[in-house]
């Protein structure tokens, strides 16, 4: 009997051991703002009388017709293939981390073949996509495709190839920068994803499974997407177009011929297509790559704040007429929105004027703007919207804050039965190891408070925007809260709202 496969994202490289589907995009260009200037360089020849026509009566059908896009943009999409550094092990077969086949042996608990064998191991080959951005040779891609890479090649659609060097690669966004040695090359005109609805089409171009410069069409399904299991700082192009291993890192184009994205990972069940695919916005690829070729590194802002997603149930318990914004769960102590005043238990609903929907959105506009810079908030606060700035701080790798397990903690006896949970106060020492600021630990959980997954270990800060520190402020506090609750906990280092329903 075969197993049972749960959803799973899978970034576009693909992996030449056992032909395994892994996936690459790419292109990056050293001036990432003059590009149209050089298309007709390309040597692309202009459509046929009978391309025309046939373009013609496409669209008295009502039916989008690519060709002319392929004819034009075709030949300034690569294909890029991996050579990765030799790794520790046995000789024999040796499957890539990169590869889907090898998270499916990670799941079930298998050594995946050459993990924890000794000797010298053939290096990983793998294979992946890319555009051109400037005609002197810079490219785009993905930052998987070319991660632990020894040697990377670059084949045009005219059969020629070149070695490639890496100027940059930046993994929270997926984007790399790599450059060939060659000039007056055809480049890609990059569009404005700002622009894109849902259902608009849009067309693929790559090398999925090696087959070179390969087109796919589809519709964009969604825009600024949040992926589970991903950070929050590149809010996601969502499409249904046929995208597979070897696609990565190949750009996804508008009607207008225009590359709107970056197409960087699947939703799968299998490791191959099934309908869903992400693109990472090109504006967000564009400023990552200028600040690789200028640097070599991306500076990014952060105000020093734990953000999560508003649904239905927190935004009734916070007075708002509908979910939308990010919810601040925890502020920095000392940090830039501290400064400024931001309280856990905040909605930020815009930056700058722009409207927040979803968390994932603020985490993009603020990792956007410059270090010393201004951002001008508005905050939703005790059913009010106020308009706070936040002087913008550089965001560095070990600034991120990771959630760790509560560990177990002894049984008490006082319970607020409303909520379903059983709760004691925190001995000064258990504060101590914590580092919170909360009095009341969770033993253990029922009715409600287990529905909304509370567990044993956790923190209770508030409810409600509200502090509580004892069990009757607790049950004062919930009595108060009327059908929903916005429950404020500590989880290892992170703080968090979670949505309760009272019964």
């Amino acid at each position: 009997m075969n197993p049972k496969f749960e959803p799973s994202l899978t970034p576009l490289r693909r992996g030449a051991a056992l032909c395994v589907i892994a996936i690459a995009l790419g292109a990056c260009s050293r001036d990432l703002s003059a590009q149209s200037t050089h298309a007709a360089a390309a040597g692309a020849a202009p459509p046929t009388p009978a391309l025309q026509a046939g373009t013609a009566e496409l669209a008295l059908r009502g039916l989008p017709d690519f060709s002319a896009l392929v004819d034009r943009y075709g030949p300034a999409v690569v294909n890029v293939e991996v050579v990765e550094k030799a790794q520790a092990g046995a000789g024999g077969l040796q499957l890539s981390p990169n590869d889907p086949f090898y998270d499916f042996f990670r799941r079930f608990g298998i050594p995946a073949p050459g993990e924890g064998q000794r000797g010298n191991v053939p290096p990983a080959r793998g294979a992946g996509s890319g555009f051109i951005i400037n005609s002197d040779g810079y490219i785009l891609t993905n930052t998987h495709v070319v991660a632990n890479a020894d040697e990377v090649t670059v084949r045009l659609t005219d059969r020629r190839e070149f070695p490639a060097k890496v100027i940059g690669a930046d993994e929270r966004t997926d984007v790399a920068v790599i450059k060939i040695n060659a000039s007056n090359l055809p480049i890609v005109k990059l569009g404005d994803p700002a622009r894109i609805k849902p259902g608009q089409w849009v067309l693929a171009i790559g090398s999925p499974f090696g087959f070179e410069n390969s087109a796919t069409a589809g519709i964009i399904s969604a825009t600024s997407r949040s992926v589970p299991g991903e950070n929050n700082y590149v809010p996601f192009i969502q499409t249904d177009v046929a995208v597979n291993p070897g696609n990565s890192g190949g750009p996804l184009f508008n009607m207008a011929g225009e590359v709107i994205g970056i197409n960087s990972q699947i939703f799968s069940r299998t490791g191959g297509f099934m309908g869903v695919s992400f693109a990472i916005p090109i504006d967000v690829a564009r400023n990552v790559g200028e600040q690789l070729i200028k640097t070599g590194r991306v500076v990014r802002g952060r105000i020093g704040v734990t953000i999560q997603d508003v649904n239905a149930q927190l935004a009734e318990s916070f007075g708002l007429a509908r979910p939308h914004g990010a919810l601040v769960s925890s502020v920095e102590k000392d940090g830039p929105a501290a400064r400024a005043g931001i309280l856990p238990g905040d909605v930020i609903l815009s930056v700058g004027g722009h409207a927040i929907e979803r968390y994932g959105e603020l985490s993009g506009a603020i990792a956007a703007m410059r270090p010393g810079a201004e951002a001008s908030l508005t905050v939703w606060r005790e059913g009010k919207e106020q308009n706070v700035g936040v002087k913008v701080a550089e965001l560095k790798e070990q600034q991120q804050l990771s959630a760790r397990s509560g560990k177990p903690v002894p049984r008490g006896t006082e319970k607020p039965g409303a909520l379903g949970l059983t709760v004691r106060p925190l001995s000064p020492e258990e504060k101590e190891q914590a580092k919170t600021q909360g009095s009341l630990v969770v033993e253990d959980v029922a009715g409600p408070a287990q529905a909304a997954e509370v567990e044993p270990g956790d923190i209770i800060l508030g409810i409600n925007g509200k502090r509580v520190h004892t069990a009757k402020e607790l049950q004062d506090a919930t009595q108060a809260a009327g059908k929903n609750v916005a429950l404020l906990i500590q989880r290892g280092d992170a703080q968090i709202f979670v949505p309760l329903r009272l019964p």
